[in-house]
């Protein structure tokens, strides 16, 4: 099986990024990752990539008029090292109806929230303030609504009488770690890939909210 070719797209530190890299780097994952790219110059992510001798492009979004022409330059950025995915890592831009249609299927996205629950922002604040008593982390597939796509794995963890929204930010922080890296691989191993509406693992239709990490 040939190793997977994987574009990483960053805004931040590249916590997650650091994760695939060292994925990659244990075989873990049947793939390389080919280019980091940033809306953001000079953030961390990029020194990550570079420590790890991964090509790096910053596509700055102050630069460009609108979401669109920005977004028809990414896509040329992306496809000029033809990835046979792309992993959204903390990269906080909403995308245009074009992108997501051009890479359906062959982009995952990971989202501080067990999906449907808490769609964007500030998910560990709204978690706490429903009372509710567990909170997460999904791994999914990108589709036109925002943080919407199928879902193919979540991680779970208490909310505790103590916890604020940082508190739960870092030990949700911990499982994104595990099991992005974990979701990528089985792409990797050619054991998922999403179909109409739904991901499918290992030739079977995964629920609305994906497996559980247990």
């Amino acid at each position: 099986m040939e190793r997977m070719r994987i574009a990483v797209l960053i805004s931040g530190s590249g916590s997650n990024l650091q994760a695939i890299i060292n994925a990659c780097e244990k075989k873990q994952i049947n793939g390389d990752i080919v280019a980091v790219i940033s809306n953001r110059p000079n953030v961390y992510g990029l020194e990550r990539a570079e420590k790890a001798s991964i090509e790096t492009v910053v596509l700055d979004h102050k630069k460009f008029e609108s979401r669109e022409t920005y977004d028809c330059a990414l896509m040329e950025k992306i496809d000029h090292f033809t990835p046979d995915l792309v992993v959204l890592a903390g990269f906080m831009r909403i995308l245009t109806p074009r992108l997501v249609q051009k890479y359906k299927g062959k982009m995952l996205n990971i989202h501080p929230s067990l999906l449907p629950k808490y769609q964007g922002l500030n998910t560990h604040q709204r978690a706490i303030d429903a009372s509710d008593k567990e909170h997460g982390v999904s791994v999914h597939f990108v589709t036109e609504e925002l943080d919407g796509g199928p879902v193919v794995l979540q991680a779970k963890i208490d909310i505790l009488p103590e916890d604020t929204a940082d508190k739960l930010a870092q030990r949700i922080h911990q499982k994104e770690h595990i099991i992005y890296p974990l979701v990528v691989q089985w792409f990797s191993e050619q054991r998922l890939k999403m179909e109409e509406e739904y991901a499918v693992f290992d030739n079977k239709k995964l629920p609305a909210h994906g497996e559980n990490y247990a």
